[in-house]
């Protein structure tokens, strides 16, 4: 079946912190029906040989009408982030999907471990609002990764979550680069899986900070099944 490719208006644009920028957009033809953790292929109209495609994860749960949330961070010399830097509200998009598989298992058997890394939280977060919106009370504990703390994403809503939540653990930490992000995660995960049930992990970031965490927990005795990943670069 040849995919479903629509305009979007753009409806809002707010910066969440000084390099991450959130859109609200809402396709004009048909409201789309996704999965927490499913993305969405926006066809820009840049580069050699456009349209040039780019994934991007949904924030939040769609609304009534169909908007839907997406967040991207700013790469210095990109193509694809420097002209959605540029839209306003009233802009269009030409966007297709959903797809992605890093979705969440239904029924939940165990502790989900969520470690994202910078813009690798917004799936997560669409996840822990479906959840909690289903009043699921799984243990979940989520560790994010941020360059700097002025970027810790969604920072004070996640922090209220953990407040109201008493199933809901959150761990912000801050490392410059993807190999000391790698290290310190190691350095707090180990404790946490030594000698206990198997979690369910859930690991989304770069390549260079993803692949090391999941052979971290297959040499920690997980099948490598049990490691779900989503990259996006």
């Amino acid at each position: 079946m040849a995919e479903l490719m629509q305009s979007a208006t753009v409806l809002s644009v707010i910066d969440l912190t000084p390099r991450v920028r959130q859109l609200v957009v809402l396709p004009k033809a048909q409201k789309l029906s996704f999965q927490p953790g499913q993305w969405v292929s926006l066809k820009l109209p840049v580069g050699t040989k456009p349209p040039l495609n780019r994934a991007y994860s949904m924030a939040a749960l769609s609304t009534t009408s169909g908007e839907l949330t997406l967040v991207f961070d700013r790469v210095p010399e990109g193509l694809g982030s420097s002209y959605l830097y540029q839209l306003k509200a009233g802009d269009e998009l030409l966007l297709s999907g959903p797809y992605g598989n890093f979705v969440l298992p239904q029924p939940l058997d165990r502790e989900v471990l969520f470690i994202a890394r910078y813009t690798g939280l917004v799936p997560i977060r669409c996840m822990l609002k479906a959840l909690y919106a289903h009043r699921d009370t799984s243990p979940i504990l989520l560790i994010a990764v941020a360059p700097a703390e002025h970027e810790l994403l969604y920072h004070n809503e996640l922090l209220s979550l953990a407040v109201t939540q008493a199933s809901f653990r959150y761990l912000p930490l801050v490392a410059t680069g993807d190999e000391a992000a790698v290290r310190l995660t190691m350095t707090m995960v180990q404790p946490l899986i030594e000698g206990t049930p198997h979690v369910l992990p859930m690991l989304c970031g770069t390549k260079d900070f993803v692949r090391p965490l999941r052979a971290f927990f297959v040499e920690a005795g997980y099948e490598r099944k049990e490691v779900q990943v989503e990259t996006y670069d």
